[in-house]
């Protein structure tokens, strides 16, 4: 039910968490370049893993911070904007520094193992392939990709190129999956019917037109390589970088696909779901021809697998939640982000963006059934598991977010934009990665590339 521009955020919001109580009430009824081809590095244990950083602020620098314990050392970095280079200038003082990846890489690429890409959604693909098909082992920011196609390509070529991947979706590490894992599989919920998730995103403007007008670039920024595969927009101080880009059709993927990638990661890892049959905006903001909408409710629906049943899944942001399970103790709330599971034997809240805290509920039934015997192996960190496979001390799927995991996962996630754009159910082949009642909607499956940066397995 697409909401008229008039329909104030109130209105919208009581109007949705109506449908919203009654889904949880009837919950339990491109082109390779061919002088990139470089054959991987496999099997050879290193003493030191070198690591080039794409994006050394924001996420970049977190990336930095992570390795400073681990046996990495770094030959060189990019970041578009010079001023947000002092973090891997403090650290590797000796490392060559450039603002377009592709220079660093056709320069440097004999110099360096791995990559760690933290930038704007837009160029996760580009700069994750150009890696790949050079050899190089690559940890990528969530969402994997920008598109839907360009996730079915990652998870292609990490079958073909046979390097240590991983999605940046930290809670994947956690403990809070395992738990909801252990007790999901030891039958403390019976069989799990639905899913919701929501999230206290987005903290960036969404819903928006395109600016008019233009403002002189600042120095420290390349802003041709910002834009990188996008198509060419003047630049608007504080309207796209460094941060508001999130909301932008051109350069990313909204709230959705900046935090289903963490908090939606309980459904896949713990379900196994694979490909969903359908997925149908259930209610949206109105949805721009330049953004994402203000919010959004979105469903899932994923076949039976196994012996694990068909169940649905629900997606709320810009401030929609599911109604409170009547399971939930008098006074208590539902966290500002999180997910709850509705199985046929009872159900379970998860709160926080990493699944942090998942407990059975009520309060009683945590209490009778306790703890869950333990089926999973823990994680030493996600940052970790990716260095330990990329260096050879493992296995190349030690790294648990690893692009046949995140690969599919993100594809899932972003037919949900595909839906939120079109505006209808969208029926999935995903054998044959196709919308087969709306046509037209194969189209915006995958997006126009600049010149120079599209890339393909």
């Amino acid at each position: 039910m697409k909401q008229d521009s008039r329909t104030t955020r109130r209105t919208f919001l009581r109007d949705t968490m109506a449908v919203a109580g009654a889904t949880l009430a009837a919950g339990l009824p491109g082109c390779a370049s061919p002088k990139r081809q470089a054959a991987p590095v496999v099997g050879r244990r290193l003493e030191k893993l070198r690591v080039a950083f794409i994006g050394t602020g924001g996420m970049g620098r977190a990336h930095i911070e992570s390795v400073l314990d681990l046996p990495v050392v770094c030959p060189c970095y990019c970041d578009v904007d010079t001023q947000r280079m002092a973090e891997a200038v403090e650290h590797f003082p000796g490392a060559r520094a450039y603002q377009d990846y592709r220079r660093m890489f056709d320069a440097q690429h004999a110099d360096f193992d791995a990559v760690m890409v933290a930038t704007p959604d837009h160029h996760h693909y580009p700069a994750t392939m150009i890696a790949m098909q050079l050899g190089k082992h690559v940890y990528t920011q969530k969402p994997l990709t920008h598109t839907p196609w360009e996730a079915r390509q990652l998870t292609e070529a990490a079958r073909k190129y046979q390097v240590a991947t991983q999605m940046g979706n930290q809670g994947h590490a956690g403990e809070g999956w395992r738990l909801v894992y252990e007790w999901v599989h030891s039958g403390a919920v019976g069989d799990i019917v639905a899913t919701h998730t929501w999230t206290d995103r987005p903290i960036w403007p969404q819903g928006m037109e395109r600016p008019e007008g233009e403002d002189a670039v600042p120095a420290n920024l390349d802003w041709d390589a910002w834009l990188g595969p996008a198509p060419l927009r003047p630049y608007k101080a504080d309207v796209y970088h460094p941060f508001r880009w999130r909301g932008w059709l051109d350069f990313g993927a909204g709230a959705l696909g900046d935090m289903a990638c963490h908090t939606m990661d309980g459904v896949f890892a713990v379900l196994n779901p694979g490909w969903p049959t359908a997925v149908e905006p259930v209610a949206s903001m109105p949805v721009t021809a330049e953004a994402f909408p203000g919010a959004a409710m979105i469903k899932w629906e994923f076949p039976a697998r196994g012996r694990r049943r068909a169940f649905t899944s629900y997606w709320y942001d810009g401030g929609l939640r599911p109604p409170l399970p009547p399971e939930l103790e008098p006074g208590r709330r539902l966290p500002g982000t999180g997910n709850l599971f509705v199985g046929t034997k009872g159900k379970m809240l998860i709160s926080g963006d990493y699944l942090e805290s998942p407990r059975l509920i009520p309060e009683s039934r945590m209490r009778d059934i306790g703890r869950p015997l333990q089926m999973l192996e823990r994680s030493p960190g996600q940052v970790a598991e990716w260095v330990l496979a990329a260096m050879g001390e493992r296995p190349l799927d030690y790294a648990q977010s690893n692009f046949g995991y995140s690969g599919p996962f993100t594809e899932a996630v972003l037919l949900g934009n595909l839906a939120l754009r079109i505006g209808r159910r969208l029926e999935w082949d995903g054998a044959n990665m196709r919308v087969t009642n709306v046509p037209e909607a194969n189209a915006l499956l995958t997006k126009e590339y600049r010149e120079g940066w599209r890339f393909g397995v």
